[in-house]
């Protein structure tokens, strides 16, 4: 019921569509972009709710109070606690090793401000764990959700940020201004 529900939400009340060509396999990192607005992440909801998906994601632990902490995290919520040098990325990337099943959502701008700089942790992160990256781009200009590229890491990222960074040039976030890459 609940799929059903946001299906309609999603496609049919929102008028969004989806353009999904690449292979999911049973680990994988999504990295999503832009990320211009907390509607992202109603969208993100309702996508994932509405295709059966299950994926965690990293939030800013300040999101994490009464009541909104619990329901993010059994929605796939991680708090990250930014002011402390701890290493998620290998954190993350071993329990990527040791899981039969690892889905793991980053945007990597870090922010929903301008930033043109992305967090490289989503990279580090299915390098490390020897997992693709699914490039999922929000376009709010076209109403599309779109997967059509992934990209193994090599360890080059020099190389390959800026193709990751290049797929999402043409997109259009909620606030378009707030994007760069």
């Amino acid at each position: 019921m609940l799929k059903g529900l946001c299906s309609w939400l999603l496609y049919r009340c929102l008028g969004w569509k989806k353009e999904i060509t690449v292979k999911h396999p049973d680990k994988y990192i999504i990295c999503l972009a832009p990320h211009t607005s907390n509607w992202d992440f109603v969208l993100g909801q309702l996508y994932c709710r509405a295709e059966g998906l299950q994926s965690n994601y990293l939030m800013k632990e300040e999101w994490f109070f009464w009541p909104l902490g619990p329901v993010f995290r059994k929605t796939g919520g991680i708090p990250v606690c930014r002011k402390q040098k701890t290493s998620m990325t290998d954190t993350l990337a071993e329990a990527a090793k040791k899981s039969d099943v690892f889905h793991l959502t980053i945007t990597p701008e870090g922010t929903r401000s301008y930033n043109p700089e992305w967090k490289k942790g989503f990279y580090f992160i299915a390098e490390k764990a020897g997992i693709p990256i699914l490039l999922y781009a929000l376009d709010y200009d076209k109403k599309l959700i779109r997967c059509t590229k992934s990209v193994l890491p090599s360890g080059n990222i020099e190389k390959e940020l800026p193709e990751i960074k290049q797929y999402f040039a043409t997109t259009k976030g909620k606030y378009p201004e707030k994007f760069g890459i």
